[in-house]
């Protein structure tokens, strides 16, 4: 019956057990939806810091000329762009970049420079992996210099590593990699949030290696995160550090739980039943009696999963456990009041009989009817007053404790950073609910903490984005002037053509009459074409600037749709955090309303939002798209350019040549005209495309003046949303 545990220790269990029973499709809800939650939560944040480095990557390739140009520039840039991405995501550590050597030629910790990842060394294995063109998530490994750095977020540090490696390619080759360092201590602190722990005594959530991919080295069962009694700073009785006594040896670490610890029952070697059924078959649920034997070879249940974080080659399994003592030790209200009940039935019936039994010879039926019934009276005020004050007072204190932490939080406006001591209150309903309100606290804390800073990069990010539509405005109106002055210019220059093919054409009508003149008419048309030549250069240069400021105004508006991919992903994250308050504040029903109404809200600023960047975003697609026909367009006006002065140094060259042979003056006249006609169509050509470059601009122009107004509106809305979220009371230094 008590099976692996004994008589001893199975008999309290099973007690507990029994007298819950009726709880185990809870006990079920609530496992499966802590392993869920702690795998999305896994999976989110993944995907999350991998969408950081990407981005990193693309604003990279941006400056990527600037080194060729200047080092000291670059580096300048590569700090800036470091510095922003760490501060976006507070998780990772340190961020590198390597070369096709595999040596690091920038990093935001300046001593790890110039360190070459060679053969055989740390992230060897990750580097291979990504030299395919792969993103790698590889780990957790011991780093030394992890240790050297310093925390990011958690609290808890040591050498262990997870390393996130975006490959660089060019046409197919591996030219580097831009890595991402996070202390593996942090996923610890995402699976288990401990100030909203739900088994605050023994509940435990650990990753352990199921199927390695690329870490072969790394056998299935072995641990991959911290345990939460790792020491004694969530325990004060037997802790890994200190080791763990079992009937069977001891279980200790000496630094740390990943990677030193395999998770096997000591009383038979192998892998704990709750790890080697996950293991085999991807998941596993057990919250019966008797539970199953850990690695301590104590009664647990629990859920266990499997799963595959965005490009991690390995598949992993996590554990959300906790001691069946713990899990069953509630006892209801209900068992409570029947516990008082009990005796003072039985007190009641005994008394009763000895009345009876005393009375019932010498005194009259009338007398011993009056005074049992005196007595029963008695007897049911103290029955009353023992239950209120036994039974019903302590539950009502507590409900009123309960009342009293809610009315602080309610209507939106409330003090996050409180919690519940539901050590104050005893084993039954009432502590479940205190237990259940504290977690849902700090989900709704750690959500609007989320939002908060969401809400902060959104704004930081619209500044952004309108200081690049000030300047992009800026850029357009200074392109603008400079083809109105272009422009200008040819109208001159077809002025000064006309003069030139008039001169010519009288040149050529006189010729025969006027041989000895047309020394002196060839030097006028001399001077015209030299005076061309001349406007044709201005026109080249004017053209040169305009497509420089072009090819600037497109990089801005490379830069401000780089920007809307943040403030997108932002939002959206903003939308699952409130979708995930609105979840947390389902959950405790009538409580949770006030919660829910600010979740609603948020909700509907980040759609808000969300629009407002798309429309944004298709405003700067379309002015990219003008601005690329405006630059070929541009193009197409550089060689006319070109073409018109190479036309115009052959009329020069022949002009020149013309005053050597008089008689061959008519036949140079004729070669003449036939390259001012030239000259001329090439111009009239020029100042189209000049004419149609200007209408381009001007509907850039228009566009960036949107761009400024949506990019307000956005503005306005975030402002909003942080005067919403600092209505309540925050944790800043709390970060899950």
């Amino acid at each position: 019956m008590f099976d692996w545990l004994g008589f001893k220790k199975g008999l309290p269990l099973w007690w507990s057990y029994r007298l819950n029973r009726g709880l185990k499709a809870d006990v079920e809800d609530i496992f499966e939806g802590i392993a869920h939650t702690r795998k999305e939560l896994l999976t989110n944040w993944t995907s999350e810091y991998w969408s950081h480095l990407e981005r990193l990557s693309d604003q990279m390739l941006l400056i990527a000329e600037e080194r060729t140009k200047s080092v000291e520039s670059w580096c300048l840039s590569m700090d800036k762009l470091f510095a922003s991405t760490r501060n976006r995501a507070m998780d990772l550590s340190e961020i590198f970049l390597l070369d096709e050597q595999a040596t690091v030629i920038f990093s935001s910790y300046s001593k790890h420079v110039g360190v070459r990842y060679g053969a055989g060394t740390l992230i060897t294995e990750g580097l291979d992996y990504s030299r395919k063109g792969s993103k790698c998530l590889y780990g957790p490994f011991g780093d030394p210099l992890t240790l050297a750095i310093g925390p990011s977020t958690s609290a808890f540090h040591d050498k262990m590593t997870l390393l996130y490696i975006v490959p660089i390619m060019e046409k197919g080759v591996w030219k580097g990699a831009l890595c991402g360092r996070v202390p593996n201590d942090v996923i610890g602190d995402l699976i288990q949030r401990e100030s909203g722990h739900v088994y605050p005594d023994s509940g435990d959530n650990y990753i352990f290696m199921a199927r390695p991919g690329l870490n072969k080295q790394i056998e299935p069962g072995i641990a991959l995160s911290r345990s939460r009694f790792e020491d004694r700073t969530f325990t004060h009785g037997e802790n890994l550090k200190d080791g763990v006594t079992t009937d069977w040896g001891t279980v200790s670490i000496k630094e740390h739980t990943e990677l030193e610890i395999m998770f096997t029952d000591p009383a038979t070697g192998k892998l704990h039943p709750g790890v080697a059924n996950t293991i085999a078959n991807g998941s596993n649920l057990f919250v019966e009696f008797p539970g199953y034997s850990d690695y301590r070879h104590i009664s647990v249940i629990g859920k266990g999963v499997t799963f595959q974080l965005p490009h991690c080659p390995d598949v992993w399994g996590m554990m959300c456990e906790g001691d069946l003592e713990e899990v069953y030790r509630i006892r209801s209200i209900g068992w409570k009041i029947a516990r008082v009940q009990m005796p003072l039935i039985g007190g009641f019936a005994l008394v009763t009989a000895l009345l009876i039994y005393l009375l019932i010879g010498g005194v009259s039926p009338l007398m011993v009817s009056l005074i049992i019934g005196f007595m029963n009276l008695l007897f049911g005020l103290w029955v009353v007053a023992t239950l209120h004050r036994k039974a019903a007072m302590p539950v009502v204190e507590n409900l009123q404790k309960i009342s009293q932490f809610i009315r602080i939080n309610a209507e939106g406006k409330g003090d996050l950073t409180q919690r519940i001591d539901h050590n104050q209150f005893g084993h039954d309903e009432t502590k479940e609910l205190a237990m259940w309100i504290n977690n849902m606290i700090d989900s709704l804390e750690g959500i609007m903490l989320q939002v908060k800073r969401a809400a902060s990069d959104v704004l930081s990010n619209q500044k952004v984005l309108h200081q690049s539509t000030v300047s992009t405005e800026g850029s357009t109106e200074r392109m603008s002037e400079i083809i109105h002055d272009m422009i200008r210019s040819i109208r001159r220059q077809l002025k000064d053509i006309d003069i030139a093919k008039d001169v010519v054409g009288d040149m050529q009508g006189t010729l025969q009459a006027l041989e000895l003149k047309a020394s002196e008419h060839i030097a006028v048309a001399h001077t015209e074409v030299e005076r061309i030549g001349e406007k044709m250069g201005q026109i080249s240069a004017k053209v040169a600037d305009t497509n420089r400021t072009i090819v600037t105004f497109m990089e801005t508006t490379q830069q401000i749709r780089s920007v809307l991919q943040v403030i997108e992903e932002i939002s959206s994250q903003t939308n699952l955090l409130s979708l995930n308050a609105s979840i947390e504040a389902a959950r405790v029903g009538e409580h949770g309303k006030g919660f829910a109404v600010v979740a609603g809200e948020i909700r509907k600023l980040a759609d808000r939002t969300r629009r407002s960047t798309e429309e944004i975003n298709e405003t700067v697609q379309l002015i990219y798209k003008n601005a690329k026909d405006a630059f070929a367009s541009m193009e197409e006006g550089t060689q006319v350019v070109e073409e018109g002065t190479q036309l115009v140094a052959a009329a020069s060259m022949i002009l020149s040549g013309a005053n050597a042979e008089d008689m061959q003056k008519t036949q140079v006249v004729e070669e003449v005209v036939g390259l001012m006609e030239q000259i001329a169509e090439v111009s009239m050509e020029n100042r189209k495309i000049s004419t149609e470059v200007e209408g381009k601009v001007q509907e850039l122009l228009a566009d960036i003046v949107n761009v400024r107004h949506t990019s307000n509106h956005v503005e306005v809305i975030t402002d909003f949303l942080q005067q919403l979220v600092n209505q309540f009371h925050l944790t800043d230094s709390r970060r899950k």
